[in-house]
């Protein structure tokens, strides 16, 4: 499910005018309506339970900035609008929510008439919560194609769009399920549970949850825009299929299978969620590459016909089009001139990815360049020049950044390890 980048059918680099788009006006609609609902939910959840509220709010919203900041740059070639963003993680958040939960109340109960009570009990959640869920937020990349069809371009920008109505939903449900905690417990306003809904939700299940399942049907929509290439029939057959396995991986993981865990003790719990959610991770985690590498090649093999070490000398092309490669670059320039050089590397690389992009939009000719974008660039260079570090390049590996990745790792598995301990004797 990956694709060449083909031309935008028009609009450059930066979102349409919005207004002019008739299906915004619909859509901004939409997202009003679903912050009326939600902001009387919230209402509601504020009166009885004060503290819980803001505390859940304040640690989702933290949990969202780390997640925000990664799926934003996941398409570093080429970013998308900021306002675009905000609009999918707005549906997400407000109009998916509002919408799901009255109707998965409606489906539960379907289940229940037409097939048991007990039916209901036990699947009731992993059956009606995927289905209605997953198809609301499916949505929301439908609308950002509908509004601003340009900005889909590859696989990834689809990805990208699915991941943040994802995010937004995540965010919303996870506020809502840890002050409805609170009233479970039924202790008054207190915030244990809420950090418990925290550590579970955010924190052990966050990165396998409503982001993942709607990266992967966004997946789908980006290769049914992109590939025109290919028949219309296989194209939205590959569609189906990224949202069929969006629903599967929520339905999975919403499943009463291993209800009953594994065994007693951290490691049981950590073992539940691996088993669960590892496959559909994994198979995104290949799918963002596959596509990251396409469109890398295709933008970067444009910077590729300019000959001019100006712009862009060999090693930056081989920097540029690698992720790993681009932090090793700024990393490299950090140990050489500082914060300052690595700083100025990074504008290098957005300078010069601007400058593929334009290349790929107004080149008739193999290696035209924008003047506009091409000045950027080398303003930059003069930068990185006055710091003694003229060129972007990847350096050899550090002893210094060896040290912090173990370091770290060994932080966040002590972390874990104290989140699983917390739970698991739940």
């Amino acid at each position: 499910m990956t694709a060449t980048p083909v031309r935008p059918d028009g609009g450059g680099g930066r979102a349409p005018a919005l207004a002019r788009v008739p299906a915004f006006w619909v859509v901004a609609a939409l997202v009003v309506a679903g912050a009326v609902r939600i902001s009387q939910i919230a209402g509601r959840l504020f009166s009885a339970y004060p503290l819980a509220t803001v505390t859940a709010v304040v640690l989702f919203a933290l949990f969202a900035v780390p997640f925000w900041l990664v799926v934003s740059e996941l398409d570093f070639l080429e970013r998308e609008p900021t306002e675009l963003l905000v609009l999918a993680f707005a549906w997400g958040g407000l109009v998916a929510t509002s919408a799901s939960i009255p109707a998965s109340v409606a489906l539960e109960d379907l289940v229940a008439k037409l097939g048991s009570p007990h039916l209901a009990a036990d699947w009731g959640a992993a059956l009606a919560a995927p289905t209605v869920e997953e198809t609301a937020k499916t949505l929301g990349v439908v609308v950002i194609v509908l509004i601003a069809r340009s900005q889909i371009n590859s696989v990834l920008d689809g990805i990208v769009y699915g991941a943040m109505v994802g995010l937004g939903f995540q965010i919303a449900e996870d506020v809502v399920f840890a002050v409805g905690a609170v009233a479970l417990a039924g202790q008054g306003d207190h915030v244990q549970p809420v950090i418990a809904t925290f550590l579970l939700r955010g924190f052990l299940s966050g990165v396998w949850s409503h982001t993942l399942f709607g990266a992967l049907a966004g997946a789908g929509i980006g290769y049914l825009v992109v590939r025109r290439d290919r028949p219309l029939g296989m194209r939205i057959g590959v569609a189906v299929l990224a949202c069929l396995g969006a629903w599967a991986s929520h339905v999975l993981w919403n499943s009463p299978l291993l209800g009953d865990g594994i065994g007693n003790g951290p490691l049981a719990l950590l073992g539940v969620l691996v088993l669960k959610g590892l496959p559909p991770l994994l198979l995104i985690l290949w799918l963002v590459r596959r596509a990251h590498d396409r469109e890398a090649d295709y933008y970067v093999g444009h910077l590729a016909t300019l000959r001019d070490p100006e712009l862009i000398t060999d090693g930056e092309l081989a920097a540029l089009g690698s992720s790993s490669a681009r932090a090793a670059a700024r990393r490299h320039a950090s140990a050489a001139a500082g914060r300052a050089g690595q700083q100025a590397v990074r504008r290098l690389q957005h300078a010069q990815a601007r400058l593929a992009v334009q290349m790929s939009r107004v080149a008739a000719d193999v290696g035209q360049v924008d003047d506009s974008s091409a000045a950027e660039v080398r303003q930059q260079r003069k930068v990185l020049r006055r710091l003694g570090h003229p060129e972007a390049i990847a350096g050899p590996r550090s002893w210094r950044h060896t040290a912090s990745t173990v370091v770290t790792t060994m932080v966040a598995i002590a972390v874990l390890w104290v989140a699983l301990s917390a739970l698991g004797g739940a």
